[in-house]
């Protein structure tokens, strides 16, 4: 059987998809697997990411493609597939996710900590932007716009001195580069990093069926969790709130935090539960989340952003 398998363009999502391909061989070694790259508006819009209010921007080109039969099933970057994807679709297979934690990479190998002063950071998230500057407010954050490799080459001391990024993009692509990694304490991920999303037509059982020999069980909770608590707040890309949810035996933890514009207030909810029932984890956190005062923190986020944008 062969199986043609869309993708972006980006080195990053070809490595993935390799990857992946790998993975299904060695379950279905018969099968043989073709890579048909799409390009998404999301590869072609130069905005920072921050200015960009369409959910679905890097995976709605490729979804397309499956639900039309061009091609059998989609690999993406889970964090960028929407909650709500076409009813002719289905969230196939999750397999098993990466490290989740964000990474430094500096001109001079210095740290976050001992960067000097009045350093330009750069950064592709709202998220990680506000962390940076909860730990360190004497240096300028900026927006970055790039693939993985773009974004390291422009730490030259030019135009920034530094970036953060997820570690799992540099694992995936192999990348010879030194970094120091971020504590997930202080850099709490974007609800869904470190995992693969491969999406299936609904009615391709079979398709499905041979996917779902990769799929690990604790990424799906966890994943599942963190998605429930992201829809439940409607964090997307506008609205920092990092989420991490991690299995421990038949039980999960779901630890979520959200910051204000000015990273000086915060919130911070915990949930444990049985881990089969992740949706509602999820929603309870969003709950204690919106009791705590969320709304209000996400006052004035869009005159933040504009100013970003201008620096």
């Amino acid at each position: 059987m062969k199986y043609v398998v869309g993708a972006r363009g980006s080195q990053l999502s070809v490595a993935q998809t390799n990857w992946v391909i790998s993975e299904l061989k060695k379950a279905n070694p018969d099968s043989e697997f073709e890579i048909k790259t799409i390009t998404t508006k999301g590869d072609t819009d130069a905005r920072p990411l921050f200015t960009i209010d369409q959910k679905g921007i890097f995976e709605k080109e490729v979804d397309k493609a499956v639900s039309q039969n061009e091609i059998d099933f989609a690999v993406h970057s889970l964090k960028d597939v929407p909650s709500q994807i076409d009813e002719r679709l289905t969230l196939a297979c999750i397999p098993k996710r990466e490290v989740v934690n964000d990474v430094f990479i500096s001109t001079d190998n210095s740290t976050l900590d001992t960067i000097k002063s009045g350093s330009v950071i750069g950064t592709s998230s709202l998220r990680r932007a506000v962390q940076i500057s909860r730990i360190r407010s004497d240096v300028k954050v900026k927006p970055i716009r790039g693939n993985i490799e773009t974004r390291i080459r422009k730490v030259n001391g030019e135009n920034y001195d530094a970036v953060v990024l997820a570690q799992a993009g540099i694992s995936r692509l192999g990348l010879d580069v030194k970094y120091s990694q971020l504590p997930i304490d202080d850099f709490s991920p974007s609800p869904g990093q470190g995992a693969i999303a491969i999406v299936a037509r609904i009615d391709d059982s079979q398709t499905i069926s041979m996917l779902k020999l990769i799929e690990d069980s604790n990424s799906r909770f966890e994943i599942e969790a963190e998605r429930a608590l992201s829809d439940f707040v409607d964090s997307g890309c506008r609205f920092p709130v990092g989420a991490y949810a991690k299995s421990n035996g038949s039980e999960i933890t779901l630890d979520v935090k959200a910051f204000s514009v000015d990273g000086k207030k915060s919130l911070h909810v915990k949930k444990s539960g049985d881990k089969t029932n992740p949706e509602f984890i999820g929603k309870s956190a969003g709950e204690e989340l919106r009791e705590q005062g969320i709304n209000d923190l996400a006052l004035n986020w869009r005159e933040k952003v504009e100013e970003w944008n201008n620096l």
